[in-house]
């Protein structure tokens, strides 16, 4: 492959990216959703977080990881620091640092 191809290839999937983000909400301006719809999608950012972040958190290889898992330690301190604090910097913060304490510590 040329560099040539590869950097179609980077545009391609950008205009491919963009294009499958913006046409739906484009349509959807010109239609006013029930209100029932609009409240059930309020929920739709949380609810991809959650599918990704649960995962992470209590498995490992597929299998449960049980309560020696230090990444299910990290995440309830930072969902303590997120519940307490409001601010989403901080947490990332405050559970990396904890994952990185846990796993040094040899958990």
């Amino acid at each position: 492959m040329t560099s040539l191809d590869i950097w179609l290839n980077i545009l391609g999937l950008a205009l491919i990216a963009f294009a499958v983000r913006y046409y739906p909400m484009a349509l959807l301006e010109r239609f006013r959703l029930p209100p029932r719809v609009q409240q059930g999608l309020r929920y739709v950012p949380a609810a991809t977080l959650a599918g990704l972040v649960f995962p992470a958190l209590l498995t490992h290889n597929g299998q449960w990881a049980g309560p020696a898992h230090p990444e299910l330690w990290a995440g309830l301190v930072a969902a303590l620091v997120a519940w307490r604090f409001k601010n989403a910097l901080l947490t990332i913060g405050v559970g990396l640092l904890a994952l990185w304490l846990l796993r040094s510590a040899g958990l």
